[in-house]
């Protein structure tokens, strides 16, 4: 029986039961594990200064160095424990290698945080004679938990999410399987080890086998404290869309000011592309873009001091800026093939071709409702057509961004005609320009239509936008 692995790394966190499942896998033939090897602390376990023959100072200098001595570990199928905050450099070696074996080791959070607790509080992190065990009750504090729980989560989730797209299956072990000889002796065949266990390992004895709120010295304030936590995420504002790629071919470099505009689809773009060219007196054209990552990468070093922003726009008016110059007019930048679809297939009431006289305000705020709605099923990923960066969530947009560079300055449309001079003066632009007012959407303005039932309806479709941006009613003052 030869194993599919050449290695394994064991995920886990402090209190979790890693020193037993450790333990028990170094009873199987055939099978070794070296303990914390990346520990930014130490190496391997406390007090250790070197594993198979790589020294720490090795190790820190060379991550790789030591992986490749437990890959080509003789005789045995080696591997290692990892905790969240060991050294970062090897996730990216060991999570892109699918002859890498995943165990992947979780405990109930509150569990594992009042054991670790009581074990800063009493020292003894290990217990192998139930005769020095030693008491202590642990002092639960709501912002330390709440952190602990959020490192925990966030790292279980980059977990998944790195081994979802690389197609890779981890082994899961709960706390409660280290005590079932059989999911051990499991945890072995998935390996590919011909070995097994008769026995589970009885040296470790559990420290704390008593209900957790006779652990802590305020249970009734943790219980309160817990009772206020979104265990099922309830409050979670859904998220459908796609992750965007960061665009880089639509940043604008600024000719002369170290500038950099970061647009979000359905903004302001032009109005700020025509400020950045009159601040440095050039044309458009002269502007920096099309740009690829490496020549946006040269552009940032060569550019000492440089500032990069986005601007936002209301979601409303976006979305009624996205509706006129995408859908409901004929010509250049129009949607065309998603217009016909619209009309087709989701009876959306605009004409088949652009709007003529007869198209009046009710006619205009009839589409426009009816855009949103299908908006609101797009980003919901129930149809068939693209989430385009028109109309995508400005969330989306601007966390795309952050896979290449993210933008040091957002910036809100009504407030560009002193935010942006304000930002050119940091540059020496003793008297700049304001940008240019965006003209109003046509056929019709949306303040000509504008509503609270169309206002509620933005706020349910874009409520990330709204919440995390702070939107509130559109005003009408947008640039």
């Amino acid at each position: 029986m030869s194993s599919p692995f050449d290695y394994f790394v064991v995920f886990a966190e402090m209190r979790t039961g890693s020193n037993f499942l450790e333990a028990n896998l170094n009873a199987l033939d055939g099978v070794a594990c070296v303990g914390e090897a990346f520990n930014p602390h130490f190496i391997g376990y406390p007090n250790k200064t070197e594993i198979l023959e790589i020294s720490q100072q090795m190790r820190d200098a060379d991550p790789q160095c030591l992986i490749d001595a437990v890959r080509g570990a003789r005789g045995v199928l080696a591997g290692f424990r990892f905790f969240h905050d060991h050294d970062p450099r090897v996730l990216d070696l060991v999570l892109s290698e699918p002859r890498c074996a995943k165990i992947i080791l979780t405990r109930n959070p509150l569990d594992s945080y009042v054991s670790w607790k009581i074990a800063k509080e009493t020292g003894q992190w290990k217990l192998t004679n139930i005769k020095r065990r030693k008491e202590a009750q642990a002092h639960f504090d709501a912002e330390e938990f709440a952190r602990h729980v959020e490192a925990l989560q966030d790292f279980q989730v980059f977990l998944l999410n790195s081994l979802q797209r690389s197609g890779q299956t981890p082994f899961y072990v709960a706390y409660e399987d280290l005590q079932d000889l059989a999911v051990m002796n499991g945890l072995a065949q998935w390996l590919g080890v011909p070995a097994r266990l008769d026995q589970l390992d009885d040296n470790l004895k559990r420290q704390n086998p008593s209900p957790v709120t006779s652990k802590v010295v305020n249970a009734g304030e943790m219980v309160e404290a817990l009772s206020g936590l979104d265990r099922f995420n309830l409050t979670r504002t859904p998220n459908f869309e796609p992750r965007r790629g960061p665009a880089v071919p639509t940043y604008v470099t600024g000719a002369v000011t170290p500038l950099i505009y970061l647009p979000v689809r359905g903004g302001p773009e032009d109005e700020v592309r025509r400020w950045m060219a009159e601040l440095d007196g050039v044309v458009d054209a002269a502007l920096g873009t099309g740009l690829n990552q490496k020549q946006v990468r040269g552009w940032l070093k060569g550019n000492e001091g440089h500032r990069s922003f986005t601007v936002l726009r209301h979601p409303l008016a976006r979305a009624h800026s996205a509706f006129c110059h995408r859908i409901l007019n004929k010509g250049p930048g129009c949607f065309t093939k998603i217009r016909n679809t619209l009309r087709r297939q989701f009876n959306l009431p605009i004409p088949e071709d652009s709007p003529g006289p007869d198209y009046g305000r009710a006619d205009h705020r009839a589409a426009f409702e009816a855009f949103l709605e299908f908006v609101r099923m797009n980003l919901a990923g129930q149809t068939a057509i693209r989430i385009d960066g028109s109309w995508c969530s400005q969330a989306q947009a601007l966390n795309s961004f952050s896979d290449f560079v993210s933008p040091d300055l957002i910036l809100r449309e009504d407030e560009i005609a002193s935010d942006l001079p304000a930002l050119a003066r940091r540059f020496g632009h003793a008297e700049p320009p304001e940008p240019p007012r965006a003209a109003p959407d046509t056929p019709i303005p949306l303040g000509d239509i504008y509503d609270d039932a169309l206002e509620a309806l933005a706020a349910d479709i874009y409520q990330r936008d709204y919440i995390l941006f702070g939107f509130g009613k559109w005003a009408g003052s947008q640039a």
